[in-house]
């Protein structure tokens, strides 16, 4: 199959062929998306096969206007408060699903539905030329750095879809905020851009952020719970900032090259600017979050690189989509000067 990538003016050939139940890869806010029409069971089945997912995974259902969720998800008062307060954006809301208007394939063979709606026009348009909600899981093999360009998409998936609608990079780089609605206590599956302190101000009550784990045998209720995220195929390890000093003399002790991954004050301070395999990470964990799967992959691309240390950031709210997505990329390894002798 001939993957195309689409601008912005061939839109409607993107449409036309999502209607005949093929993939496309959207772009949104947060990263680019696996497109199938949401109501066409063959077509979501192809989003499995062609990232490798594991079938138990549930998909996120993106709508172009927040009263189509109505259509096949129970919505609560309290979901229409998050959806008017955060809609477009990158919020995902898990509602019980109304029974008979989804396949398995979307729910993951859940009670519930996951679904939002992307604050980037050219996807919101897509969906409205095509009449139908569209899932959108990351558009990469899974289990790896989810695509913050059209290219990455290519990279991983060429072959496998007939096209990505190429909109430029994405504003956010990590996936959305995930919020359970399902059960009486509001609760964050996948921390995102959005925190629980501004959830809680829309909803009045406190919202859950206990980290979540999900056992062997039972489905998770959203991306990102259960299987191995976000990583590429180098080892990777987090760096806490009081062992940078350490982590930069190891690294330059290795015969081959070790990639870093380190905010700009890290970089002055260690005078690494403009140093072959340094790649910044801006002042913050949010500038952090829009470059790390960009930074992995840039390393996973590179022959000669085996390992790659990262800067974990501050345990902040704002930090937290980034912490998240990093953990699980490096398996929750951190770099430890003794045990690093091994390499």
């Amino acid at each position: 199959m001939e993957t195309k990538i689409w601008k912005k003016t061939e839109l409607a050939e993107a449409a036309k062929v999502l209607k005949k139940g093929q993939l496309v890869a959207f772009p949104t806010e947060t990263v680019y998306g696996l497109g199938a029409d949401a109501l066409n069971e063959k077509a979501v089945s192809k989003v499995y096969t062609a990232k490798g997912r594991p079938s138990d995974n549930p998909l996120i259902v993106h709508v172009a206007h927040p009263q189509a969720v109505q259509n096949y998800a129970q919505v609560s008062p309290r979901a229409q408060k998050l959806m008017d307060a955060f809609w477009p954006g990158p919020l995902t809301i898990i509602l019980p699903v109304k029974p008979g208007q989804l396949s398995e394939k979307v729910t993951g063979g859940l009670q519930t539905v996951a679904s939002r709606m992307p604050d980037n026009a050219l996807t919101r348009e897509l969906i409205d030329q095509v009449g139908s909600p569209l899932v959108g899981p990351s558009a990469n093999t899974s289990g790896k750095p989810s695509p913050t360009i059209a290219t990455h998409v290519y990279h991983d998936l060429h072959g496998k879809i007939a096209g990505v609608v190429d909109d430029g990079a994405t504003q956010i780089g990590v996936e959305s905020t995930v919020l359970d609605l399902s059960t009486s206590q509001a609760a964050i599956l996948r921390p995102g851009k959005i925190t629980a302190s501004q959830l809680e101000t829309v909803l009045g009550e406190n919202v859950d952020t206990s980290e979540h784990h999900v056992a062997a045998d039972e489905a998770p209720k959203a991306p990102g719970m259960k299987y191995r995220h976000y990583a590429p195929d180098k080892a990777v390890y987090m760096v806490k900032d009081e062992d940078w000093t350490q982590a930069i003399i190891w690294a330059q002790s290795q015969l081959e090259p070790v990639g870093l991954m380190l905010s700009d004050q890290m970089i002055e301070q260690h005078q690494l600017a403009g140093m072959d395999f340094v790649w910044p990470l801006g002042p913050n964990g949010v500038s952090a979050a829009t470059k790390l799967f960009s930074g992995l992959r840039n390393f996973d691309d590179q022959k000669d690189v085996k390992i790659i240390l990262v800067a974990e950031m501050s345990h902040e709210a704002a930090n937290a989509a980034y912490n998240n997505r990093l953990a699980k990329a490096a398996g929750q390894q951190y770099f430890d000067a003794q045990e690093m002798m091994e390499f």
